[in-house]
């Protein structure tokens, strides 16, 4: 059975950063891709970051892009996602998710294995 974690989440000010991490077990996160999505308080979950199998390939939305950075550690079975000039709308749970392929997708129906998510808030 896989099961996917997440940790790092917490409480920061506005501009500050934090790193995400999410372990797989039962499965290797190598050769497969992975995303991150986050959904906010009365919000529909939303696609903030993904990265392909091999880790060359990532892609971000608009919101965070050139401020979040998505990779992966095959040795440590791990994937980041890295938080910087954090704002108070990137307040959300942060769930990981790994896909059924090792393409690179923005879509959460592409992702079978799924974590409960990490709470990250950012206070103005």
């Amino acid at each position: 059975q896989v099961h996917v974690a997440e940790s790092g989440g917490g409480l920061v000010h506005a501009g500050g950063s934090l790193r995400l991490s999410c372990a797989a077990f039962g499965r290797p996160f190598s050769g497969y891709g992975a995303g991150w999505f986050r959904q906010a308080p009365g919000k529909v979950r939303e696609f903030v970051a993904a990265i392909d199998w091999s880790g060359d390939l990532t892609r971000y939305s608009d919101s965070v892009k050139g401020r979040f950075a998505i990779s992966r550690d095959g040795a440590k079975n791990s994937v980041y996602l890295q938080m910087n000039s954090l704002k108070p709308e990137d307040t959300a749970i942060y769930y990981c998710a790994t896909k059924s392929g090792a393409g690179i997708s923005s879509d959460s129906e592409s992702y079978n294995f799924w974590g409960r998510g990490t709470q990250v808030t950012v206070s103005s």
